[in-house]
């Protein structure tokens, strides 16, 4: 199991990303949540099996249709917890 923490940034609030990826980390049985920040963009914490993790960040590059996504940053975490689903967090 991994955990990568991804920052997105671009035309990414307000466009339905956050529930966007919800649907694709359930679809790939991939665990966390995600959440807007301050500044504009999305924070998504994404913990399972490698190629399912890396198949996500894969979608926040396409992310859903009225979003222009600028660049997606992940950094792989050492998991300090295990979570049980994905959740949108506010």
């Amino acid at each position: 199991m991994i955990q990568y923490e991804i920052r997105v940034t671009g035309r990414v609030q307000g466009v339905g990303f956050r529930y966007y990826v919800q649907q694709q980390a359930k679809l790939l049985n991939v665990t966390g949540w995600v959440r807007n920040t301050v500044d504009g963009g999305l924070m998504v914490m994404a913990q399972g099996n490698e190629p399912a993790v890396k198949t996500l960040v894969d979608y926040l590059w396409v992310g859903p249709p009225l979003s222009l996504v600028k660049s997606v940053h992940a950094a792989e975490l050492q998991p300090i917890e295990t979570y049980t689903n994905f959740e949108v967090r506010y």
